[in-house]
């Protein structure tokens, strides 16, 4: 093969590499048009996820915290396919979740920073399991309420936000 047709074969593999990873990066519900996967939280103190996507359905799972971080990774007319930290959920009405955002604390004692600096003071501790109202993240770290104390922590202390998402 000439130099001239093994850069050809190259310029257009890399433009199908490229075109598939924009296509994966931009995937929308076909109901909302907002990307998924998303993370919402659950509105109510008891919502039922179901088998499939409408009131017939078994129900499956039952979601019992208010404003747990749950991800919806599918759509369908009301209905939401959402997914919890350890993969257990179903078909969610879309009335009971909230477009609050939350995560989970996952390291115990999880130190609060008063800045996005591991050097800075420590303004609270938050335990293993903590449901936290996410402020803001810039990347890689997020700024939490947990129950009236603000600080900072490293995202990937935390279930409920995609590595190097970033929102205020």
């Amino acid at each position: 093969m000439t130099r001239k047709a093994t850069g050809l074969v190259v310029a257009v593999l890399l433009a199908v590499v490229s075109t598939a990873a924009l296509a994966q990066d931009t995937q929308r519900g076909p109901v909302t048009g907002f990307p998924l996967p998303r993370y919402v939280s659950i509105q109510a103190s008891e919502a039922f996820a179901r088998r499939g996507p409408s009131r017939s359905h078994r129900i499956d799972w039952v979601f019992q915290r208010r404003n747990m971080p749950v991800q919806i990774v599918a759509e369908h007319g009301h209905w939401r396919r959402v997914v919890d930290r350890d993969g257990a959920g179903g078909w969610l009405h879309y009335s009971l979740r909230s477009g609050v955002r939350t995560a989970i604390i996952e390291t115990d004692m999880l130190e609060l920073h008063q800045r996005p600096d591991p050097t800075s003071p420590v303004v609270a501790q938050a335990e293993l399991g903590v449901i936290a109202f996410l402020d803001e993240c810039n990347g890689t770290w997020c700024r939490l309420n947990v129950a009236g104390h603000r600080g900072w922590v490293p995202m990937d202390t935390l279930w409920g936000v995609d590595p190097g998402e970033s929102f205020d």
